[in-house]
């Protein structure tokens, strides 16, 4: 069971921050590079991974009657992503043909989805746009993703947009694009990940009243003491972290 404290310091992380933090540890591949949002005006996102693979069409199986199967990997991954997790569809950043569109994702809203990430492309971009869910994508289409796309597995280890997913990982996703933190990660970053955004907003502040970057960024020993009376004039501020 993951910490909540945890999880509320990631969900206040940028992906920067936590990218970072992961560096720190050696883990190098954790962003999605190319993958952009396409919803959600507040641009946040945090929840447990829920995998769909994909593999390339064939064109005797993946026709439109395919969809006639309400057993339809594609359709059973909508049904089967609970609520506050986020699915996450790899798709070989094919973006030909759509991976899925605004009615699939409505009802993963509608089942209380925390987001919605693929490495591929999205159809009804319009409606999605509106959606009060995060929906991360490399590209509109109009395709239907049967044109390129045949769903195969359910939760199990995927790779979207070059980036490791396994099933449960934790991803972040904000107005940069989205970070996998591994699972078994997350109680080691996050309290690192909450100082790191309070010190930069502290060095951000300095750096906004003109003072230069030698020294400030990154913090010296006097830029730290400085910090340390900040913090000490305004308990408030290391309690957040807490």
């Amino acid at each position: 069971m993951l910490n909540p404290k945890d999880l509320a310091a990631l969900s206040r992380a940028s992906t920067a921050t936590i990218t970072t933090q992961l560096f720190k540890l050696g883990y190098r591949n954790t962003f999605l590079a190319g993958v952009r949002l396409q919803s959600s005006p507040t641009g946040r996102m945090l929840g447990e991974a829920f995998t769909l693979r994909y593999i390339p069409a064939r064109e005797d199986i993946d026709v439109l009657a395919a969809f006639d199967d309400y057993d339809h990997p594609q359709r059973k991954a909508i049904e089967s992503t609970k609520s506050g997790q986020i699915l996450v569809m790899d798709c070989r950043q094919e973006t030909r043909a759509a991976s899925a569109g605004h009615i699939l994702l409505t009802r993963a809203a509608a089942r209380g989805a925390a987001g919605v990430v693929t490495d591929g492309s999205l159809r009804d971009i319009a409606g999605i746009s509106e959606l009060d869910m995060p929906v991360y994508a490399a590209a509109p289409a109009a395709m239907t993703n049967l044109a390129t796309h045949h769903a195969v597995d359910l939760n199990v280890p995927i790779g979207c947009a070059g980036v490791p997913i396994f099933p449960g990982d934790i991803l972040v996703g904000d107005s940069d694009g989205v970070v996998c933190v591994p699972r078994h990660l997350v109680s080691d970053i996050a309290q690192p990940a909450a100082e790191q955004e309070a010190l930069e907003d502290f060095i951000l502040s300095q750096v906004q009243a003109g003072v230069g970057l030698r020294g400030t960024y990154p913090p010296d020993e006097q830029t730290m003491e400085r910090y340390a009376r900040y913090c000490g004039n305004h308990p408030s501020y290391k309690e957040d972290l807490a």
